[in-house]
């Protein structure tokens, strides 16, 4: 039936409107760069749309969570391969120098005190779970973030469910003594 394929279509679009920011937060937090972030989930979406859009609704979440995970995975890949190759040869881009005038603070913009530390707490949370490895950083978000059950997580991860709880642990460990000093 024609409807069929259109409500099909609404049904994705839904859901991928519903993950869209949630997984570019991730991806931004495990990779460090919104740009190449935004570039990692615009494929894993483009990868669900044309792979699995005629699977149940209920399998999109894991299958669009594995796809993004696998594909942030593959970017840290690329990169260690990519900065290995700096080091060996010894260059190092000038482009990526930070502007100083950037982080200078604006004098026109007024912030309380309070959202200013929120700010930091949240930076700071940010910094530490890109600091976490790949695989705790997974853990951490697919089982917080997203509200994945650990079989779930599992499944997205490519791993055993004793391996979920681990690394998870050892997230929320990690990220405990790293960020004791904003939260009580």
């Amino acid at each position: 039936m024609p409807g069929d394929g259109l409500d099909s279509n609404q049904a994705l679009n839904r859901f991928l409107s519903g993950v869209e920011r949630r997984a570019l937060r991730m991806a931004s937090v495990s990779v460090g760069n919104v740009d190449d972030a935004l570039d990692l989930v615009q494929d894993a979406m483009m990868k669900l749309a044309s792979r699995y859009a005629q699977r149940s609704e209920d399998q999109w979440g894991p299958l669009f969570q594995r796809i993004l995970q696998n594909s942030i995975r593959d970017w840290h890949r690329r990169a260690w391969v990519k900065n290995r190759w700096r080091r060996f040869i010894g260059s190092a881009e000038e482009s990526d120098a930070a502007d100083p005038l950037q982080d200078y603070p604006d004098s026109r913009q007024t912030e309380s005190v309070e959202r200013l530390q929120q700010q930091d707490a949240i930076a700071c949370l940010e910094q530490a779970i890109h600091n976490l490895s790949l695989r705790q950083q997974q853990a951490f978000m697919l089982r917080l973030w997203e509200g994945l059950s650990v079989e779930e997580t599992a499944k997205v991860m490519g791993c055993s469910q004793g391996s979920v709880k681990t690394h998870y642990s050892r997230a929320v460990s990690a990220l405990r003594e790293k960020l004791e000093d904003h939260w009580p």
